[in-house]
């Protein structure tokens, strides 16, 4: 934080009567309190603290690291350290840390090339996601490319140090999850895949997925994405220290190369450089499309994201469509059924292997059954009548489930993935007609606490609840004065406290980044950053004109465009299809091969052209100017329309109304 912003805050905070020294001393974050210190004491007596199999697993089959791990961008900024999380070298947790959010956040340090089984190795530690690397006749397979090209290059930069010079035969993306495939640059040339040199596979739907989940709710997403990673926190022990499946995402331009071969349940077995591959299908379950990998020669499986070495999200909190669990044990049923029998190995594209065909099998199946056992007991309680928040503090694992380490919290939650199965068949509703036409939150919150006896009053009381350890409430009831009194300093830094203490106590590394995050900005307010979103260039121009259609409506201003119609027809050069696109009653429909009598504007331009003005990395009067767009008819009513789009500012206010 800059100076100037230090010292606005301290002015804000001396306008209720703190020091100079009490207004620096707010901003910090603060100790544990001796309620938190409790809370992780008895943790340290609650868990098998002493099983260290998950390290042994960590460090199997390690050959070689970069030293310090800083991989840096063309232009020498950093894309990925690993020198910050520095002060996890200790093994034991600090008071500010959950100790078993601490042990998983070392166990994400490991770092560098591993041998799985002959032939197949791992880089970890170089992004938040792995890269798998196997050693076909002739060529390599790479499995998931990183997040960033950066990254992937360095990784597979330390494999040639250490293993072979073979060409990359073929790329496989697991799932439409950006750390699966944005670094796909960084290890394959395009020039190549489109020569036919190289091959690249992906799940039935890949591309659709990939594109629409990083640009329809992409703002929105990317917003709430720095609270569920805690990208901007300090890394420290009084912050940011991991997000349960990896470190955090890095920092480079994510691109993407679209899939040359298409894996379906029908077309689901492939040889790619001698070897042999049978593709799992597993839509709808940690993305809408993936697929789990089975490799007979090596009786290895790949279970891409959805059998990992924690409880993983049905829900997550950056936001994105709700998973199915349903479809989640079912799919890791159908794994064991089909493979249980021969595998002797388990990777999974985070975290560490299993080997051991029983070990193999014993993750398999309790992952499985956890899956289930949220699924059903979800809607067992909400046949009873229970709401979702009531059923999330109300399932709990049996507790030799608990006590396996990958089945903790650390990324996902039974407590919020039970609230995404209520959402999944019951939506948001929970029956209660109280609850079905509330006020919005600042109007709430302003009657809330006239009705508590004003703001001072409540936080009397809260000052109170506070000392007694009682967090959740505190910020239930800060969260209302905040709201009716944006700028009480006092408030803000009580409610900032009490998430604090949230943060240090949870388990879940993303539930953390989330508290600790809501902390920060409370007490330096909404950071005023500029964040590159993950609609990149390559993400955009694979979508296709429907999703492109699609985000026109979704930034049309319903309010502004009342009463207004207009017709456009859109062709693109060397395309036969026509889109007919009609402005009437506040939304654009769009109809494909549909001749419009007489369009107001007829537009000429490609789906990349539009993209690149719709997604703002183009003006229209440019575009129009270089003849890239060419209007027919009325460029008055064409700058109407665009006129009518709002842009989406990312830095919105979450914390504060």
């Amino acid at each position: 934080m800059t100076k100037k912003l230090v010292w606005f805050f301290c002015a804000v905070l001396l306008t209720s009567g703190l020091s100079t020294a009490q207004a620096q001393d707010q901003l910090q974050p603060k100790d544990a309190t001796a309620a938190t210190r409790a809370a992780n004491a008895d943790i340290l007596k609650a868990l098998p603290f002493n099983d260290t199999q998950d390290f042994e697993d960590a460090n199997k089959g390690f050959i070689a690291t970069t030293p310090e791990l800083v991989i840096k961008d063309a232009e020498g900024h950093p894309v990925w350290s690993l020198k910050d999380y520095d002060f996890l070298n200790v093994e034991k947790a600090p008071d500010t840390v959950n100790p078993s959010l601490w042990r998983q956040s070392r166990l994400n340090m490991t770092n560098g090339l591993f041998k799985v089984v002959d032939k197949v190795y791992q880089v970890r530690g170089f992004d938040l996601s792995n890269m798998t690397i196997i050693e076909g006749d002739g060529g390599l397979i790479l499995i998931d490319p990183l997040v960033s090209p950066e990254t992937a290059k360095a990784a597979l930069e330390l494999y040639r140090r250490n293993g072979t010079d073979l060409p990359v035969s073929a790329v496989i993306y697991t799932h439409s999850h950006i750390d699966h495939y944005g670094g796909v640059k960084g290890v394959v040339n395009e020039a190549d895949v489109t020569a036919g040199k190289v091959k690249i596979i992906a799940p039935d739907k890949f591309l659709e997925e990939a594109a629409s989940e990083n640009v329809y709710a992409g703002t929105a997403m990317g917003r709430r994405a720095l609270f569920h990673t805690g990208a901007i926190l300090p890394k420290s022990a009084r912050g940011q220290v991991d997000d349960g499946l990896g470190k955090t995402a890095s920092l480079g331009a994510s691109t993407l190369i679209p899939p040359t071969d298409i894996i379906t349940a029908a077309n689901n077995k492939m040889t790619v450089a001698g070897v042999d591959f049978e593709f799992l299908m597993a839509p709808d379950t940690e993305a809408p499309a993936e697929m789990l990998i089975y490799m007979p020669q090596f009786s290895l499986l790949d279970a891409a994201e959805d059998c990992t070495h924690t409880v993983h999200n049905l829900y997550t909190l950056r936001g994105a469509k709700v998973r199915d669990a349903k479809s989640w044990w079912k799919t890791l049923n159908t794994a064991l059924n089909l493979y249980g029998g021969r595998v002797e190995t388990i990777i999974a594209q985070h975290h560490w292997p299993v080997w051991g065909h029983d070990r193999v099998n014993l993750i398999l199946s309790s992952q499985r059954d956890l899956y289930k056992l949220i699924h059903d007991q979800t809607l067992h309680l909400a046949n009873q009548g229970h709401t979702p928040i009531e059923i999330a503090e109300m399932i709990k694992l049996p507790e030799n489930q608990a006590r396996m380490w990958w089945n903790r919290d650390y990324y996902g939650s039974v407590n919020h993935d039970a609230k995404a199965v209520y959402q999944l068949y019951l939506g948001w509703y929970d029956g209660n007609p109280s609850n079905l036409y509330p006020l919005p939150p600042a109007e709430s919150a302003k009657r809330y606490v006239e009705y508590m006896g004003g703001s001072k009053a409540v936080m009397e009381k809260a000052k109170k609840s506070f000392e007694a350890g009682e967090y959740r409430w505190v910020a239930e009831v800060m969260n209302k004065v905040v709201f009716t009194e944006p700028d009480n300093a006092a408030a803000r830094g009580l409610l900032a406290d009490a998430l604090e203490q949230l943060g240090y106590q949870t388990e879940n590394g993303t539930w953390r980044n989330n508290f600790l995050q809501g902390a920060f900005e409370l007490r330096h307010g909404t950071p005023k950053i500029t964040i590159p979103g993950v609609a990149t260039p390559d993400v955009v121009k694979a979508m296709a004109p429907d999703m492109l259609l699609d985000y026109m409506g979704i930034r049309l201003n319903a309010a502004r465009a009342d009463g207004k119609t207009l017709s456009l027809s859109w062709r693109q050069p060397g395309v036969d299809a026509v889109y007919a696109v009609e402005l009437q009653n506040s939304v654009l429909i769009y109809t494909e091969g549909k001749k419009l009598d007489d369009p107001d504007v007829t537009v000429t331009a490609s789906g990349e052209t539009l993209a690149a003005i719709l997604m703002g990395g183009a003006a229209l009067d440019d575009k129009m100017k270089s003849g890239d767009l060419k209007v027919t008819g009325s460029a008055d009513k064409l700058k109407e329309l665009f006129g009518l789009l709002d842009e989406f500012p990312l830095m919105f206010n979450i914390v504060t109304p």
